[in-house]
């Protein structure tokens, strides 16, 4: 009957490690265009990688703690895309009227 639970925490452990690998945040914002926002980007990528190697090292036993830190991490990740592609446009409108 012990066996039961372990199982389960062990599933648990895996399903969670298999949302967080698919969502891995990743450097997509050209530096060229965007420096600030580019080392914002991979701030946060790195960062992801060290809270994952504390939870490696903790054998994922940090509270569920990390892992929020994580999701945080791949939303802030996007919002840093979504701000680039914002400047784009703002940038891409300003040129247009510009040209009138």
């Amino acid at each position: 009957m012990k066996r039961i639970p372990v199982l389960t925490a062990v599933f648990a452990a895996s399903l969670f490690c298999g949302v967080t690998l698919a969502q891995e945040p990743g450097v997509d914002i050209d530096k060229g265009m965007h420096p600030n926002l580019y080392e914002a980007q991979r701030l946060v990528v790195q960062a992801n990688h060290y809270v994952a190697e504390a939870q490696k090292d903790n054998r994922y036993g940090l509270g569920g703690h990390a892992e929020k830190a994580r999701q945080l991490l791949v939303q802030a990740n996007k919002e840093l895309k979504a701000a680039a592609l914002a400047a784009n446009s703002a940038n891409a409108a300003k040129a247009k009227k510009n040209k009138k």
